[in-house]
């Protein structure tokens, strides 16, 4: 289940994509990334081999892109219709790609509808591969990924192990699943224009938890979405993405690093490491300011401690003034900041103290925002009292003007370490 809504939005949104389906087991999966791709707004031409019509059928496919399948390469309303498919593809996909067809791309065969197509094209390449796991393990199958990865610079994703075909046990060969491949497609289609290709960017998110005991903890109620959502966001635009974060149920975005901690000690450790690396770094975890000073290596029992029972609590580190002496030269800062009264004049102070080039400012309690919301409402401030207040919006899309924001920063070179604090 993916975290996020399957709806129009860059970089998928009017891009045309065409989606190869070969014949193996593995294409009912297709149907499924055939729809997720219109619903991101893609226009969706699929291309179907013969043998793949044995194990789907084109009105499948019809129905979740509302678009013709093409099938033959002898088709009378289309005698160049490979080449049309190939120059106008934004993105062309193959999944799943069989034994057999990545033996024909690699060897650049022109013989059905699908590999003239490909042979057309100039777009970018991505093939999800899916076979039996013997096929797979072949020193011949390995030479064509080989030739079709490094020799024609198509990007391969996977296989996945797991179970595959019926008697077929488990093993190295199934096919990624749909959302990957649908992620992939998205960082492919915004290339070079995708604004951070050549960055590394490090993204903390979520909560902490500061153990009272074996059993309790001190923590919040944040989900990790709006850090989640940045960390993926950065990826498709082309970034080297480390997301640490606290506890969180969010699956990892695809491409990115993911480091799971517990406590902020534990994250300053983490951000420490990378933050000297990342051109970007952005501190969107819920951090507890304060831990037990002392937790019991024993569960606590209402009968060994009465009606009260009272904790000593210290403070925890400060993660992002700790680390601002680690951001480079030209690096750009961004910040958080969840108030309940004050909130701009908070915001600002913490801004300039903490030597922010950016911070993004929101109101706890306010509804359809904050916590455990697919929706945030906030206001960005900058170093020069620049103030943008957004309406409420989908966490990715306030990811999205977030690092606008940033990226028109790094193209002015006037990051944080760049300019007097």
């Amino acid at each position: 289940m993916l975290p996020w809504s399957l709806r129009p939005r860059r970089p998928w949104q009017g891009r045309r994509v065409v989606l190869g389906v070969t014949g193996g087991i593995a294409a009912y999966k297709s149907i499924q990334l055939a729809r997720d791709l219109t619903l991101m707004g893609s226009q969706v031409d699929v291309v179907m081999t013969e043998a793949a019509r044995r194990f789907v059928g084109p009105l499948s496919f019809e129905g979740v892109t509302g678009r013709r399948v093409a099938e033959s390469l002898w088709s009378a309303e289309g005698s160049a219709l490979h080449l049309s498919l190939g120059r106008d593809a934004d993105v062309f996909v193959v999944a799943p790609a069989t034994a057999d067809f990545l033996a024909r791309a690699a060897h650049g065969r022109a013989d059905d509808l699908l590999t003239t197509a490909l042979l057309a094209t100039r777009a970018p390449v991505l093939l999800a591969p899916a076979m039996n796991h013997r096929m797979w393990d072949h020193p011949q199958t390995a030479a064509n990924v080989e030739h079709c990865r490094h020799g024609l610079g198509y990007q391969v994703l996977g296989p996945d192990r797991g179970r595959l075909g019926a008697g077929e046990g488990s093993g190295m060969g199934r096919m990624v699943d749909p959302s990957e491949v649908m992620e992939w497609c998205g960082r492919l289609l915004a290339g070079k224009a995708g604004g951070l290709t050549g960055h590394r960017v490090l993204v903390t998110a979520g909560p902490t938890r500061e153990p009272l005991d074996p059993v309790r903890f001190l923590g919040n109620r944040s989900s990790g979405r709006m850090g989640f959502a940045l960390a993926r966001e950065a990826w498709l635009r082309g970034g080297a993405v480390t997301l640490v974060t606290g506890p969180s149920n969010l699956p990892d975005p695809v491409g990115v690093r993911v480091i799971r901690v517990e406590t902020a000690v534990e994250m300053l450790g983490a951000v420490r490491e990378h933050a000297g690396s990342a051109q970007v770094t952005v501190y969107a975890a819920a951090v507890a300011d304060y831990r037990p000073v002392a937790p019991s290596d024993q569960k606590t029992r209402k009968a060994d401690t009465g009606d009260r029972l009272m904790v000593e609590f210290g403070m925890n580190p400060d993660i992002a003034a700790e680390t601002a002496s680690l951001t480079p030269s030209d690096g750009v800062r961004v910040g958080f900041a969840l108030e309940t009264d004050d909130l701009l004049e908070r915001a600002g102070a913490k801004l300039r103290s903490k030597g922010f080039d950016l911070i993004v400012a929101n109101r706890a309690g306010e509804p359809d925002a904050g916590f455990d919301a697919e929706t945030n409402r906030v206001t960005i401030l900058d170093r020069d009292d620049g103030l943008e207040e957004l309406p409420v919006l989908p966490k990715d899309d306030v990811a999205g003007r977030i690092l606008d924001r940033v990226q028109s920063l790094l193209a002015r070179g006037t990051g944080a370490r760049g300019r007097a604090l």
